[in-house]
């Protein structure tokens, strides 16, 4: 039964992106759509990204300079490691686990919502093409929302373990930066920010998809909002592996 169903919800899956990615016939009101979807799922994700990553860099930063035992390791290796850590893995694939949560969650409920009280139904009467009206604006808004806060997440994680670092007084603050800026190469924000383009494509498509198939009332809204999270994050760690293959292997 579960390859049956797996199948089954591809394929729907499929049908719904080939309907969503169509051109929006007023593209005034869909700009504007994108501003508002920017405002919620970027900005409004902005606090949490901001505590997370700072704490988290420090917390990686701590952990690597008191395993750091062997006196033959340089000493600016816990800023590199700390580094190649936050760029390659922590901040694009981490943090977006952590959106898929707060902003998949958000996604499945507000269309599945929409669903159950008939609301989708009142656009496709109307003849507005419902899930490119409601899901493509939340797609773009991701794309360009979801490196902006991946930047600003590796920015923070660095910089949460050199304040970790400095104020614990475990290795001096010129031992870290050397290490920050020893073998560091551009692929890997490069590589960084592809994973985190096609994450944000997969929260908001798959939570999408789970909204605006829900049907019933409020407790299948909810269930729909969990089986949208559970389906981002198994499809954020398979996408990472394949992305990682395909970069660094």
């Amino acid at each position: 039964m579960y390859p049956i169903h797996f199948f089954f919800h591809l394929g729907r899956y499929l049908m719904l992106m080939r309907k969503t990615f169509v051109r929006s016939e007023k593209r005034a009101i869909f700009w504007q759509q994108v501003r508002d979807e920017f405002m919620h799922l970027g900005i409004g994700s902005l606090w949490i990204v901001l505590i997370i990553s700072v704490f988290m860099g420090a917390v990686v930063a701590i952990q690597i300079s008191f395993n750091m035992g062997n006196p033959l390791l340089p000493r600016y290796t816990v800023g590199y490691i700390t580094a190649q850590s936050i760029i390659l893995e922590f901040s694009p694939t981490i943090m977006a686990l952590i959106l898929a949560g707060k902003v998949g969650s958000r996604i499945a409920s507000e269309i599945g919502t929409m669903r159950v009280t008939e609301q989708i139904d009142a656009l496709d009467i109307m003849g507005i093409n419902s899930a490119n009206f409601l899901i493509l604006p939340k797609i773009v808004a991701a794309l360009f929302a979801n490196p902006m806060l991946i930047v600003i997440s590796m920015f923070l994680g660095v910089f949460g373990g050199w304040g970790a670092v400095a104020a614990t007084g475990l290795y001096s603050s010129g031992d870290y930066i050397f290490g920050i800026q020893s073998f560091f190469e551009t692929i890997q924000v490069i590589y960084a920010l592809t994973k985190t383009v096609v994450f944000g494509f997969l929260i908001t498509s798959i939570s999408g998809y789970h909204g605006y198939y829900t049907s019933g009332g409020a407790l299948e809204v909810g269930r729909a909002s969990t089986r949208a999270v559970v389906a981002s994050c198994i499809m954020i760690i398979c996408f990472n592996l394949i992305l990682t293959q395909l970069f660094l292997g």
